[in-house]
């Protein structure tokens, strides 16, 4: 008799555990599932900024040759463009490639400053041109920027919020890094003749 008056008793707790298991089957598949995601969604938009990157890299030789026809005793801005270029270009993984971008916008403004120095290299049409090209570029480079740390954002918060910390740590994933302004980025470029 009390075998029988503890059977549905304990068909009660082994239905309840059963779906408190499934539940939690469930969470750490989804949770999984979303920051494998989101991780692909960051991938996604440095992936974007990097082809951007690509055409802007790609523009700035003919940059260069264009101004030195007419600023040809500026040879230390050139170089530095250069060597922000390569570097840029070198840089491995998001940290890297943030920080090396920013130094080469920073030594592009310089590049630019020059025009105001150099009345007909304003007037040159190849200039206009490239000029304008790269400014499209920058442009397109930063609309990505800001979906990259949209999602960059979206990422670190799953990351590091709980309980889905909890499976970010068992993936091994780390918090993202958003593809910020270079505090020289922040300042007024100045060019002294």
């Amino acid at each position: 008799m009390l075998l029988s008056a503890l059977q549905p008793w304990l068909i009660g707790i082994i239905v309840v555990a059963v779906v408190i298991v499934f539940g939690i089957i469930v969470w750490v598949i989804s949770t999984r599932n979303s920051l494998v995601s989101l991780g692909n969604n960051v991938e996604e938009g440095f992936s974007t900024i990097d082809v951007y990157l690509k055409k802007r890299w790609d523009l700035i030789p003919n940059l260069v040759e264009t101004v030195k026809g007419y600023a040809s005793h500026e040879s230390e801005t050139f170089r530095k463009v250069v060597e922000a270029r390569n570097a840029a270009m070198n840089a491995s993984g998001a940290a890297d490639k943030i920080a090396a971008e920013n130094v080469l916008s920073g030594t592009l403004k310089s590049l630019f400053a020059l025009q105001e120095a150099y009345p007909e290299l304003k007037a040159n049409q190849q200039f206009a041109m490239l000029q304008s090209q790269l400014s499209s570029i920058e442009s397109d480079i930063a609309q990505h920027r800001k979906y990259y740390n949209a999602t960059v954002k979206q990422f670190n918060n799953k990351v590091m919020f709980f309980p889905s910390n909890i499976i970010a740590k068992s993936m091994h994933l780390d918090k993202k890094p958003y593809f910020e302004a270079d505090e020289s980025e922040r300042q007024n470029v100045q060019v002294k003749f």
